[in-house]
């Protein structure tokens, strides 16, 4: 059995690895929703650069009214600085291997832990992904919604996109992990 969650598993993370290098690489999906560019991005750069000298997470409000309240109506800015310059990419890339591989192992192994109904069922085997994948865009992609964070909507589609990714790392893997007969003589 453990041949064959791994197998499962392993099987998993290429198709998460396919979805992936399709939706971004051909379509841009991320880099529409996170690298816009800013018309007057030198400028910008600059700026950030001689003012943030220390990785994390910066905000950008607007100056306090007289009452000691953020006016109404203007915007927040949020600035990610992780310390990675372009030339680092490559540990950034490992990190997402590994990700990328042991998520879905984790997953077959946790199915392979469920009952025999479930077990039982290709589409009950799907849906086990499919909850696990709830499970991450709810925690992960809707609390990154609000000020600071993503608008509605690119939070919407982060949410749909990590959805859709963990069910077709369920189909593959619910079509390679076959439960075990147990009793059966002769096999």
């Amino acid at each position: 059995m453990t041949r064959k969650i791994i197998s499962a598993g392993l099987l998993g993370a290429v198709v998460l690895m396919a979805w992936t290098l399709l939706v971004n690489g051909l379509f841009g999906f991320q880099a529409r929703i996170d690298m816009k560019q800013i018309a007057a991005e030198e400028e910008v750069y600059q700026t950030l650069k001689t003012h943030i000298t220390e990785p994390g997470r910066y905000a950008c409000n607007p100056p306090l009214t007289a009452e000691n309240r953020f006016p109404d109506g203007q915007p927040a800015f949020s600035i990610f600085y992780s310390g990675i310059s372009h030339d680092q990419a490559g540990r950034e890339a490992l990190v997402g291997l590994f990700v990328f591989l042991i998520t879905p192992l984790i997953g077959a192994w946790l199915l392979s832990q469920t009952s025999e109904r479930i077990l039982s069922s290709y589409f009950r085997k799907v849906l086990f992904f499919t909850g696990i994948g709830l499970l991450f865009a709810f925690y992960a992609d809707l609390t990154r919604f609000g000020v600071g964070g993503y608008p509605a909507r690119d939070a919407m589609l982060y949410f749909v996109y990590h959805v859709a990714a963990w069910t077709l790392v369920g189909v593959s893997v619910a079509w390679r992990l076959k439960p075990v007969r147990v009793g059966v003589a002769g096999r």
